[in-house]
């Protein structure tokens, strides 16, 4: 992408057009942490409220029927989007967290014995880690974890000594919300599956950016979150083979989940409603249905493409800017590129920088044992998006220079 060739989306996404500090204009490079909207998915949970209002599969009056009819549709389209073979085996949840909790709680904790091993890696979101330890001290099981390379990609050298008769489970991040790292996935599920073990993977990096098809992938459990897909925030999704969820117990419960109930005992609902119990996050589903048809649009190939590009340029760049020391450089990377700013605080880059209207990341980026890893508290993260460009890159460098200028570099 070039001068000569301006991105063709970004008029799509109303915020990327609004003023920040008086007359900055801004550049977001948050992208990480949750995606923008374009105007279709707005539009569409407000057309939702404005003229479908209605609970799900309850009432026989027509908005009820639409509304229904519409969260149905999204649970096949985001299936169909994510190679999934039964939309039964799509459970809506509040996004990633919720997702891995609801396996942790309703199967981790339901299989495994003391002595039992999860296998993780050093650099896990704690959406990745918290949940798991739980299950663990639950069930006497033991957390392990798969150390990094100085490039900041996992060490497979050390599957062999990690992976034994004991690991009933890898639960494993395809892409790093803080390096950017792009795993192996597939490979991983091949070791685990020949170990006997069972894979989660957690897509919330990845689902985004690349082209992803769980039946290729041959993960037991797949997770992702609408929000960072250009789709609404508190919705997200549990991808798994509807065999395996009919083997665990539900996660919540109440209305929606049964299908009798006595004051002795309840029985429940045929997938995928078993696990989704009360009212859902309706609107968040039509939304994220908007968002799959924009994203359709553009195809997940050109999405990953121009992210990638986008994301060269700016590695290049920044490994040549006095001062900016990048925390990794894998072979394969995604949407995040993270650094420090010479001994500058990771706090005050950011904010400094947000001054010249360029939002970015700092902190432990929910990656508090990667951060021990790399030996820093914190860091700096631009994460980008099929609708950046290098002139959002140049903003960024135009305002780590004023940074360093103000601390006297």
């Amino acid at each position: 992408m070039t001068e000569a060739t301006p991105n063709p989306y970004r008029s799509d996404f109303p915020v990327l057009s609004r003023k920040v500090h008086g007359d900055r204009s801004l550049v977001y490079l948050d992208n990480a942490a949750t995606s923008q909207k374009p105007a279709r998915v707005i539009d569409a949970v407000s057309r939702y409220y404005r003229e479908t209002n209605a609970n799900v599969h309850r009432g026989m009056h027509a908005l009820a029927e639409e509304a229904t009819a519409a969260y149905e549709d999204a649970r096949r389209h985001l299936a169909r989007f994510l190679g999934a073979p039964d939309p039964a085996g799509v459970i809506f949840t509040r996004g990633t967290t919720e997702s891995i909790n609801l396996v942790a709680r309703a199967w981790a904790e339901e299989r495994l014995s003391p002595g039992d091993e999860i296998l993780i890696s050093v650099m896990e979101h704690h959406s990745n880690i918290v949940p798991w330890q739980l299950a663990a001290r639950k069930c006497g099981a033991v957390l392990k974890a798969i150390p990094l390379t100085p490039a900041g990609e996992l060490d497979l050298d050390t599957l062999g000594g990690l992976l034994g008769e004991r690991t009933k489970l890898l639960a494993i991040t395809h892409v790093s919300n803080a390096l950017g790292t792009v795993n192996p996935v597939s490979d991983l599920v091949r070791l685990a599956k020949a170990n006997g073990a069972r894979v989660l993977v957690d897509g919330a990096q990845s689902a985004p950016h690349m082209p992803v098809n769980v039946s290729e992938l041959g993960c037991d459990f797949f997770v992702c979150s609408a929000h960072k897909m250009c789709g609404p925030t508190g919705m997200g999704a549990l991808v798994a083979d509807p065999e395996l969820l009919e083997r665990m117990p539900p996660f919540l419960g109440g209305g929606e989940m049964i299908d009798q109930v006595s004051i002795e005992s309840s029985t429940w609902a045929d997938l995928p409603y078993k696990f989704e119990a009360g009212t859902p996050h309706i609107a968040g589903a039509i939304g994220w249905d908007a968002a799959l048809d924009y994203l359709d649009e553009i195809g997940m190939e050109t999405v990953e493409a121009l992210t990638h590009e986008v994301v060269s340029d700016a590695v290049a760049r920044l490994s040549e800017e006095p001062g900016v020391t990048l925390t990794a450089m894998p072979a394969h990377r995604g949407g995040a590129v993270s650094f420090w700013l010479d001994d500058i605080h990771p706090h005050d880059v950011a904010q400094l920088v947000d001054q010249s209207g360029v939002a970015i990341r700092a902190g432990h980026v929910c990656c508090q044992p990667l951060m021990k890893h790399l030996g820093h508290a914190a860091i700096n993260r631009a994460s980008y998006h099929f609708y950046n460009t290098p002139d959002d890159t140049t903003r960024l460098i135009e305002a780590l220079r004023t940074t360093r200028k103000i601390f006297g570099y």
